[in-house]
């Protein structure tokens, strides 16, 4: 009863640790986005995304193959995420036919204690998958999306525009730059989810030994993913993001829920 003590403690304590740590990176994403690696390189996505789209004929190439790579990255991390999956949910089905050394272990033997541990990172892992497979299917939209030459088509339909959207007509609809850019900031969000997911199966798999290095693996992941996600470069310069294009606003359409 002592030994399981620990697990009734420590175990809840590093989830906090790891929760305060993660809700902490929301906060400053949200309130001070140039402060997080996150948030620099979403506003730096979203001048890439310009960029691209600028001259599509010569920059088109270029934004498929490096969306390509991002979806070649989610693809292997979404494989070794559903791999893991498997192999565990093996090793719940059959842990009641193996014999466990115990000598190891620190805390709850039981085999509802396995099974516990051990279904809590088939969580970890199932989450990734989905997370990486949203990310995807965000990369795959935008590689189709950012080929588009929407400076064309707006300087080809301004004229037409507003009597098209007062009748309704949706041929004049044009593609924005701000859409493609949150279209990919989702894919990349996505991918850092399924990516934090991974993160969270390390304390849950020493788990099985015990609460004790659990517990120590939280404190050591929070310290190492605060390097990680804050920067402190003073080289960083805040810049304005550009006005849209005249007539970008009026053309905009709410075709983010068609997608989806």
């Amino acid at each position: 009863m002592e030994r399981e003590i620990l697990d009734y403690v420590l175990v809840p304590v590093g989830l906090v640790v790891m929760t305060f740590y993660h809700v902490w990176l929301l906060h400053q994403l949200l309130h001070h986005p140039t402060r997080t690696v996150i948030g620099i390189n979403s506003i730096n996505r979203r001048f890439w995304v310009q960029a691209m789209m600028e001259d599509v004929s010569k920059n088109g190439v270029l934004a498929v193959q490096t969306l390509r790579n991002n979806i070649m990255a989610s693809t292997l991390l979404a494989s070794t995420a559903i791999m893991l999956s498997s192999m565990i949910a093996v090793l719940m089905t059959s842990s009641g036919k193996m014999e466990r050394s115990n000598a190891f272990i620190f805390g709850d033997e039981s085999a509802l204690g396995f099974n516990i541990k051990f279904f809590s990172i088939l969580v970890c892992f199932l989450v990734a998958f989905l997370f990486n497979v949203q990310s995807i299917r965000y990369y795959s939209h935008a590689s189709i999306l950012i080929n588009v030459p929407y400076s064309k088509m707006m300087s080809s339909s301004s004229s037409s525009s507003s009597s098209s959207l007062d009748n309704g007509d949706q041929s004049h609809c044009v593609i924005t730059a701000e859409y493609v850019w949150t279209t990919v900031n989702r894919g990349s969000y996505f991918w850092s989810l399924g990516l934090r997911a991974f993160y969270f199966s390390f304390p849950l798999f020493l788990w099985i030994f015990g609460p004790i290095p659990m517990f120590l693996c939280c404190l050591v992941l929070v310290f190492l993913l605060y390097f990680l996600d804050v920067t402190l470069d003073v080289g960083w310069i805040g810049i304005s993001a550009p006005a849209p294009a005249p007539g970008e606003e009026v053309l905009r359409c709410a075709i983010d829920e068609e997608s989806n």
